[in-house]
């Protein structure tokens, strides 16, 4: 099945100081694949995990210090002009803030004709107007009532579905969706979330969708990535690695999530804070935090171990399992369930 987008084995070191420059290794080692087929990945994790690292590395607007990103098996590096149009066609991104994204000087239309013109997606003024009126429509926004605009005149939630429409337009491939609910009303969370399922289901759209809520995560996705410092804790089918969570840090992931349950102690789990950010010269990651910490976590990096068909943990309590190389990996993360 031919890879629309991948990420091999990629690493982002951000460097900073003038003499003294200090290290950070924002992501490490990723991998991960997207096909023809449509799906809808969620990559979650707490902040400072390498989530906007990994959705800036897969547009293209940052590279990667090790490994490589690629689009249809040609590095994005590598692409000619006309090939990186056709990405920027295939790839598209929504952002978190509704209301940075906008000049206050534009009405909302400018976002939406500069992309048809950039892209040459109408012949005519006119038929431009129709696609934007039909990507309005398929994010739930009446034109009449969103265009002529300015973004002060909208809510929210509608400057975040006019970025969704603006994607749209180009009819991609994939769109790289970073928290992109996490800044509006918790009434209109619901309808930008069922938008994009829309379009992963009856446009055949994949979805990476970045989060730092499992709840969401849980509704929407077909897999989930758990990223911590940087790398892959836990990945798999959403329904194994939420409902099943094998990874001492998921587990304390989903045991944060508040339930309305009178029966339940929310927060009776004691939660290590890190104090710094977390080494990734040896050993796990996690080790400090992890209250089943062993001698050989502080030791060796733990691979990906199989823990179910379903998912894997980068966790020696599986050592007994069989671990899996990153094309395993990929593959997993690649089938529709």
């Amino acid at each position: 099945m031919t890879e629309v987008l991948a990420a091999q084995n990629v690493t982002k070191v951000f460097k900073s100081g003038l003499f003294h420059k200090s290290r950070t290794v924002a992501l490490e080692d990723f991998s991960l694949s997207i096909n023809e087929s449509p799906t809808f990945t969620a990559v979650a994790g707490e902040s400072g995990s390498g989530k906007t690292t990994l959705a800036r590395l897969l547009i293209g607007v940052i590279s990667p210090t090790f490994g490589k990103v690629t689009y249809r098996g040609k590095s994005l590096q590598e692409l000619s002009r006309s090939e990186w149009k056709l990405f920027r066609k295939d790839v598209q991104a929504v952002f978190q803030d509704p209301y940075g994204v906008y000049n206050p000087f534009y009405k909302v239309d400018h976002a939406l004709t500069v992309t048809v013109d950039k892209f040459k997606l109408a012949r005519s003024r006119r038929q431009g107007r129709e696609l934007i009126e039909e990507a309005l429509r398929a994010v739930g926004l009446r034109p009449e009532e969103t265009l002529g605009r300015y973004p002060h005149e909208l809510s929210g939630g509608q400057r975040q579905r006019i970025m969704v429409a603006r994607a749209l337009l180009p009819k991609p491939r994939i769109i790289v969706a970073d928290e992109p609910v996490s800044m509006v009303d918790a009434s209109l969370r619901a309808t930008i979330l069922r938008t994009l399922v829309d379009l992963n289901t009856n446009l055949g759209i994949s979805i990476l969708f970045i989060t730092h809520d499992l709840t969401t995560a849980y509704r929407v996705s077909d897999h989930i990535i758990i990223l911590y410092g940087g790398s892959i804790a836990e990945a798999g089918t959403v329904e194994s690695v939420i409902k099943n969570p094998r990874h001492p840090y998921t587990r304390l992931l989903v045991g944060s999530v508040p339930v309305a349950d009178p029966d339940r102690k929310w927060g009776h789990q004691e939660i290590q804070v890190a104090s710094s950010v977390p080494d990734s010269s040896n050993g796990c990651k996690f080790a400090d935090r992890c209250t089943s910490v062993m001698a050989i976590c502080r030791q060796t990096r733990p691979p990906l171990f199989q823990t179910d068909k379903n998912s894997a943990a980068a966790c020696f309590l599986y050592k007994t399992e069989h671990s899996i190389s990153v094309e395993n990996l990929r593959e997993l993360m690649a089938v529709k369930v």
